[in-house]
């Protein structure tokens, strides 16, 4: 049954984790966490987000701290680096935090940066790893995304160009004119019908986030329900959330890609001690945060009592559904 408010509020914990560089436009990463008789569960839904958007993450914390995970499939994952909108030269640092990843995800699009800075990215990418795709976070226009793809793969293949514009129609007619394969996020993850694009014809690979869904169970649902491969990927999720969405993954029934779980890595530090990457793969294991961690990286009391109200506005919008 869904658990009360007031016991949910009792265990918060609510931490800052300073990160290694700016990813997203920020700088420090603000979640809550709190423990169920099923483990821990994290409310992570970014600052800017409302209500109703913001619910379905509550929801997914609840799920993890108060249900029990489905079975899975296998026992480790493998993982892309993440190479964040840095300069060319700081690509070989970023990526030795990924040992044996073959695959690098490269932020593109970025405000205040150019084609060219994204070019120079993904090619310093390219000399270190095999396999890399870009995330455009829907920055593009149809024409700009055009031209970007042709400029990206002059000197290379990429795997996929993972949201490249922000609406299903732009996605479907770009589809159309590059040879490039296109993956959706937002367009599946903050749309009110999360099959839509798939539908439309405007993706061939679907992006899943355990959070912004509403849990694991409701990720494998929808993934279910997709004819196109899956890649199950990180909302900047502390060492909690990584946990469910390494669980997801390997409960999958296939796997072709690897998956956007090594976002770890772009924190200094974190509730729980880091997994190692091994040859470019991450456990699939339960993450209980230590109790120092917590304390050390705890917020203030005020911002601590903005997450316990976003949890009483959120929690009303929550379908009680987890008997």
């Amino acid at each position: 049954m869904m658990p009360d408010l007031a016991d949910l509020l009792d265990g918060l914990h609510v931490v800052a984790l300073p990160m290694r560089v700016r990813f997203r436009g920020i700088t420090t990463r603000e979640v809550a966490l709190f423990e169920g008789p099923a483990g821990w569960g994290e409310f992570g839904a970014f600052v800017e987000y409302e209500p109703p958007e913001a619910a379905h993450w509550l929801a997914s914390a609840i799920e993890a701290a108060y249900r029990e995970p489905p079975p899975v499939r296998r026992d480790r994952i493998p993982i892309n680096a993440t190479v964040p909108a840095v300069g060319a030269s700081e690509v070989p640092g970023v990526l030795a935090r990924f040992p044996g990843a073959r695959t690098a995800k490269v932020k593109v699009a970025e405000p205040g940066q150019d084609l060219a800075d994204d070019v120079a990215r993904v090619n310093a990418t390219r000399e270190l790893v095999p396999t890399v795709r870009v995330d455009a976070n829907g920055g593009w226009d149809v024409d700009a995304a055009t031209a970007a793809t042709a400029a990206l793969t002059a000197d290379g293949p990429l795997e996929y160009l993972e949201q490249p514009c922000a609406t299903v129609a732009e996605l479907a007619e770009l589809r159309r004119r590059v040879d490039v394969p296109i993956a959706a996020d937002e367009s599946i993850r903050k749309a009110g019908d999360p099959l839509a694009v798939v539908r439309a014809g405007a993706a061939d690979v679907a992006v899943l986030k355990v959070a912004p869904l509403g849990g694991v169970s409701k990720m494998l649902e929808i993934a279910a329900q997709i004819d196109v491969p899956i890649v199950v990927s990180s909302a900047l999720d502390s060492a909690v959330g990584i946990g469910r969405g390494l669980h997801a993954a390997a409960a999958l029934p296939e796997l072709r890609h690897a998956c956007g779980l090594g976002t770890r890595r772009l924190f200094v530090d974190d509730v729980a001690e880091p997994w190692v990457i091994e040859e470019g793969f991450l456990p699939v294991a339960p993450v209980t945060p230590d109790g120092a961690r917590l304390a050390a990286l705890a917020v203030s009391a005020d911002r601590r009592q903005w997450w316990i109200d976003r949890v009483k506005t959120c929690y009303p919008l929550l379908v009680p559904s987890f008997g």
